[in-house]
């Protein structure tokens, strides 16, 4: 038996953490006590804010499926394995595991639900799990091309990953545009060779300086904001392509398709990392893209990119910062002390 404390968004702008008493592990189960858990400022701050269609259902999805208040929510959980069933290999016993399991303190899994934790990786560097699956799936979507010129707009912890494994392919250029300056020193650090502010009145017409005035072959789009698709547009070249891996949730915003979107054959691409992309789908599954996963972790090292850490008991305080100030962090984590 564990006392779990779990993290819940009751209605919009309010968040509770509740307690409950957790039972044994089944035969065929295990007990993990979490270590540290991401929050997704993009994903969480939708259900935060109540900006998600309460009657979303996709069969991929099951996490965005049939959102309600009062629910637990989160998707990046680093424990270790405290109890196992009987049924359970003892090799289970004290593992580092990762889970896709909301904001808890303990939970109880299936040891088929949990991803065992490399050794060379900390706790805190597997909690972007699921940001550099995001980021590997919008490159594999994306499919960069030796010297193409690339732009990614919106450097929050899933942009910054993406731009951080693009500026490993040979591209001409790979521009970045974000906000809040914090994100554009980091997007910086992570390769990029010129940090713009998308708000800044200029911020088109520098970009198309770094793009020869021809505009980029290649756009993604991972701001969170449906009004960024106008820059997009505007600054993607003739039959480019832009790779769309924002959830907007239930915001929205006109988008320009007249004038030169009608004839620039621009491609628009839907990104989301529930599926695999059909043309890879062949040869790729998710324990593969994983594995990818696990070693960009290894070389990027996004760790630095945590600003704050609130103990469960603040999560409140932690949405807040998130919902009143965004501009202040980049990655945030929730903590539990055993």
């Amino acid at each position: 038996m564990a006392q779990s404390r779990s993290v819940f968004f009751t209605a919009p702008g309010r968040v509770e953490l509740r307690e409950q008493l957790l039972p044994a592990p089944g035969a065929d189960q295990v007990m993990v006590e979490t270590v540290v858990s991401a929050i997704s400022c993009g994903t969480e701050m939708l259900v935060y804010r109540g900006q998600f269609p309460r009657e979303l259902t996709d069969e991929h999805d099951a996490l965005s499926s049939g959102l309600h208040y009062p629910l637990p929510y989160g998707y990046a959980c680093i424990g270790r394995v405290k109890s196992i069933g009987r049924s359970v290999n003892r090799d289970w016993e004290g593992r580092l595991v990762f889970a896709f399991q909301p904001h808890s303190s303990h939970f109880i899994s299936a040891p088929e639900a949990l991803i065992p934790i490399p050794a060379s990786l900390s706790a805190e560097a597997a909690a972007f799990l699921p940001g550099m699956e995001t980021a590997v799936n919008l490159v594999q979507d994306a499919a960069p091309i030796l010297g193409e010129r690339a732009l990614v707009l919106g450097q929050g912890i899933i942009g910054l990953l993406t731009a951080a494994l693009l500026h490993e392919f040979p591209l001409e250029c790979l521009v970045t545009a974000d906000r809040f300056s914090n994100r554009r020193a980091a997007a910086l650090e992570a390769g990029a060779s010129a940090a713009l502010d998308p708000a800044s009145p200029d911020f088109r017409a520098a970009a198309l300086r770094h793009a020869h005035a021809t505009g980029y072959d290649l756009t993604l789009e991972v701001s969170g904001s449906p009004a960024a698709l106008d820059d997009a547009i505007a600054l993607t070249a003739f039959s480019g392509r832009i790779v769309i891996g924002s959830w907007y949730g239930e915001k929205q915003a006109p988008v320009d398709l007249g004038g030169k979107f009608h004839r620039s054959r621009i491609r628009l691409v839907s990104s989301q990392v529930s599926t695999i992309a059909p043309e890879l789908a062949g040869r790729w599954d998710k324990p593969r893209r994983f594995a990818v996963a696990w070693e960009a972790l290894r070389r990027v090292r996004p760790e630095k990119w945590i600003t704050h850490r609130f103990p469960v008991e603040r999560a409140k305080e932690a949405y807040e910062l998130l919902d009143k100030s965004p501009g202040q962090s980049i990655q945030v984590m929730m903590t539990y002390e055993t």
